[in-house]
Formats: C-alpha cells, structure tokens, sequence
C-alpha cells in the first residue's frame, strides 16, 4: 500500500474468535508466548516470554511504564436504592472525576449518590462531557480510601468479576505510581527473575509514566481515521530516564519501549534530536503514514481490531506485516488483549 494512502476503519478489522480474547491471566505470570517480529524482514518466529532475554542485546535499553493501576471501578447506590457502578476514568482535579457508569442515561446532574464500600463517602453527578459523567466526590478519593471502597477496573472484554488474583495479576511487577485506570498490559508479562536476567546480560532499563485513562477502550467511531480525535493522558519522563534514552540514541543502541503506553511517551516527548524531560499530556495518534522516531523495537500485546493501538502497532511495524502477522497469530491460537500473549517486534 502506498505511503500516501488514506486508511479506513475497515482496513484494521480482523477475524477474531471470541474464545482466543484471554478472559483469565496465564498459568503463572511470565507464562505467556512471544510473537518475534522482525518487520525490515517481515518474517517471524515463535518462542515463549520466559526466553524473551535471549532476544536482547547488551547495551539495548528498556523503558518501562510504571504507572499503577487504582481501584477505580466503584459500586454505588441511588437515592432510590438502585445500584449503580462507576469506573473512573481520569482525574480533573481533587475531588472531580470524568467516570462511566452502567447507568449514565438515568443518572441527572445534581443527582447524589452513595458508595457502597462506605456509604458517608458520595458521589455527585455535575453533568456530562462526550461520552464521560463529571462527577464530584464528597472526600478525596485517596489511595487508601480507593483501596477500600473499589474495585480493580477490568477492561470491558473481560466479562467477569474481578477476583482476588486480578489485584496482583492486573498490575505490573514495578508499578509505583498510582493513577492509571487501565493496566500497561505489555508490562504485565515480567517477573522478577526475568528482569533480573535482562540486567544481568547488560540491557539498561528506565522508567516513564503514563497514566493510562479509560480512554484507551474508546472505540474508533469514523471510517476515515485521520478523523478520530484521541484521548488525552498526562505522562512524565524523568531527567535521568531522558539522559539515558538520549545517551543510547547517540550511542546507536536499541531503544526498546514496553507497551504503547510507554511509546507514546517516548514519541511524545522527543523533538526531533532528543527526548525532553517533564511533564505534560499527549494525544498523540500514531497511525499508519505517521513515522515513530524515538525507539528502534517494542513489546507489545495483541490489540482488538479496530483500535488505535492496532493502528500504532502497524505504523511502527508496517500495516501489510502486522495485519499477516495477527492473521498468524490467530491460526496458531495466540490469546490476545490484556491478559494475552505478547509480542516483540524489532
């Protein structure tokens, strides 16, 4: 396909059986497969996250997302005493979310709602903005009080309740910077001995934040993407993460981004020569025709069809080898989404 070219939403939908979408973590984590992709060569191999160090070079340097997953899908009652569950989406300020609920259609600006996990604490409903409720709470919703009345918020395709086990299983091994409402996924598949053996073959490893909003779900609603707006999400990237990226371009060493999330801050934060350090948002939309400067390789997890993170992935990797790949990947029963199988592509 032409560089030039004008892509639709139909160009990114795939045949996916519903029974390859991963409802349950693996086995034990860091049991997972891994999809090689080589993408100058369009070719691949197939091997098991467990032996993703053997892919590595030393002096390659990882950047991690270590933003931390909150408790942010709550269970509320009505005045009426209906139930009512919310999920928060992203922060505004102290005390107002934008947040989705189950009900969004009943619920009324002013109407004041209860927490379930403890019913002093409310919830009022300020209005709508798009596809959110502005909502105010009563008390800051702190970690603590959050780890007291929520829940962990599963992505929508994973159709059950949360368990005990999504509270270890649905965070990262390194996450320690709460504010995320969706998991970094591609970061979900390592172990501590796993890192242990990539930093003691010499690869570097660096961390940024993304607090990944609900936002990531929101489907794409135009047939021409080049007119779907993105979501907004606040990252930091640190002076010492920066200096070390910087320092491994200038050096010719792989720059290898864990998950998209940690990519579009990558991306985001890159001038054209180097990356800056601070903090800031992006809505930054890497789509096929946009080229990605600031990383050689990433790992990655397979994405739903249609979704802007499917289009990242085919931007970096190139639209006629990922589409191939995933057709692969299918045929060979790889489980995909959060609690999926991984892939890295070089």
């Amino acid at each position: 396909m032409s560089p030039d070219r004008i892509y639709t939403l139909s160009d990114f939908d795939f045949e996916l059986p519903e029974e390859l979408v991963a409802q349950e973590p693996s086995g034990e984590r860091g049991g997972s497969r891994l999809f090689v992709l080589d993408r100058a060569a369009g070719t691949h191999t197939h091997s098991m996250f467990a032996d993703l160090p053997s892919f590595l070079n030393e002096g390659d340097l990882l950047v991690f997302n270590d933003s931390r997953v909150i408790p942010a899908r709550i269970y509320c009652t009505r005045a009426s005493g209906g139930a009512v569950e919310f999920v928060l989406a992203r922060r505004l300020d102290t005390m107002r979310w934008y947040a989705i609920s189950n009900r969004t259609a009943r619920l009324k600006a002013g109407e004041e709602i209860s927490c379930i996990g403890d019913p002093s604490v409310k919830m009022r409903i300020l209005g709508r903005s798009g596809e959110y409720l502005e909502i105010e709470s009563s008390v800051e919703f702190t970690q603590g009080l959050l780890e007291r009345i929520g829940n962990i918020p599963l992505p929508p395709y994973i159709r059950r309740e949360p368990s005990e086990e999504d509270k270890a299983r649905y965070q990262t091994v390194y996450a320690s910077k709460p504010g995320a409402v969706a998991a970094p996924t591609a970061g979900l598949h390592f172990t501590e001995d796993v890192l242990a053996r990539i930093k003691a073959k010499g690869v570097e490893t660096r961390f940024v934040t993304l607090e990944v909003s609900w936002g990531t779900f929101q489907p794409v609603r135009v047939d021409n993407i080049e007119e779907h707006t993105m979501h907004s999400e606040r990252y930091e990237i640190s002076e010492e993460t920066a200096a070390a990226v910087n320092a491994a371009r200038k050096e010719g060493r792989r720059i290898i981004a864990v998950g998209t999330t940690s990519l579009r801050v990558l991306e985001s934060s890159f001038d054209g020569e180097k990356n800056i350090a601070g903090r800031n948002e992006t809505a930054i939309f890497i789509r096929p025709g946009v080229k990605v400067r600031s990383v050689n390789a990433m790992i990655t997890n397979f994405h739903t069809p249609k979704s802007t993170l499917l289009m990242l992935v085919s931007a970096f990797a190139g639209y006629e080898t990922i589409m191939a790949a995933y057709k692969e990947a299918v045929r060979l029963r790889y489980r995909f989404f959060s609690y999926g199988d991984s892939m890295f592509i070089r």
